[in-house]
């Protein structure tokens, strides 16, 4: 009898789900997952919501804009687009954002790279100090460094060229590129840099020839960050190049904005084709962006 009661005694303590797993399972597979679902709704209208709007208005005709700026497009007017292309120059602006904003993110990834394979792999005593002087720059304001940046590019005779906001780009995108790509390095064995030092390669040939490739995940991450800053930064651009045929597609969907009237169809117009090129980037790109992410943060 003992026996057998302590047979089923065991059985019991064996078989019996644990307290906190089952709560959670009922969570995960109860009525957790619907009320998940349910306030995942209203977030994703509020997310969408605003996209909506800048797409619709830029079919509407300014009556369509003056009658309701919610509804939907009647006639679906493409007039907008045209105009926009054609009387804020928007080829060539797109044609500079695309230009300033591909060197400077090359500029970035691969000093970003070399430097934090530098600090990474370099000596550990100093590597920390480092690391937190990038960082620094992802806690100091940007606008801070305005005025004097700009007394910069005046002296050094680089205002109102691609130049002057390549060179502020490239400063400003370093510390989340270091801090990303030393993140990722620190979750990666050297393993490969060590075969690669023993069959007689260099550091260049280290770095671009194992390093770099390996860094392919998060490098996906690092382009999006950045070009999404870029394309989009107004402030910048509008101190460096304003009034001149080097500003940029911001710049320019901005001249429609008046003083007393604004040309609604025109702007949201201007503002969709902004946002393609972003858009495309981000579709290649996207299965780059939870990996980097995840391996910057673990580190």
């Amino acid at each position: 009898m003992s026996t057998t009661a302590s047979r089923t005694a065991t059985t019991a303590v064996v078989t019996a789900p644990p307290g906190r797993p089952a709560s959670r399972r009922r969570l995960r597979h109860g009525y957790g997952r619907p009320l998940l679902e349910l306030v995942m709704v209203p977030v994703t209208v509020a997310y969408l919501f605003p996209l909506y709007i800048m797409v619709s208005m830029s079919f509407k005709t300014t009556t369509e804009i003056a009658a309701s700026t919610v509804a939907p497009p009647q006639s679906f007017f493409t007039g907008n687009y045209t105009t926009a292309w054609a009387s804020a120059d928007i080829g060539r602006a797109m044609v500079n954002s695309v230009l300033i904003t591909s060197v400077s993110i090359t500029v970035a990834v691969l000093v970003g790279a070399m430097a934090a394979y530098a600090i990474v792999r370099g000596s550990r005593r100093t590597s920390g100090p480092k690391l937190m002087l990038f960082l620094l720059g992802l806690m100091i304001p940007g606008q801070l460094g305005m005025v004097p940046l700009y007394l910069l590019m005046r002296d050094a005779g680089l205002l109102q060229t691609h130049a002057s906001l390549i060179i502020f780009y490239v400063g400003s995108l370093m510390p989340m590129t270091v801090f990303l790509y030393a993140g990722f390095l620190k979750t990666q064995s050297p393993t490969y840099e060590e075969a690669a030092k023993i069959d007689g390669a260099g550091w260049w040939q280290t770095f671009f020839r194992v390093v770099l490739p390996l860094l392919r995940p998060v490098t996906g991450t690092v382009i999006i960050v950045n070009t999404i800053n870029t394309w989009n930064d107004f402030l910048t651009p509008l101190l460096y190049l304003a009034g001149t045929e080097n500003r940029t597609l911001p710049v320019a969907v901005f001249s429609f904005q008046g003083e007393f009237a604004s040309e609604w169809g025109l702007i949201f117009a201007g503002m969709v084709i902004a946002a393609l090129p972003v858009l495309v980037v981000y579709f290649f790109l996207q299965r780059h962006i939870i990996h980097g992410f995840a391996g910057g943060l673990k580190g």
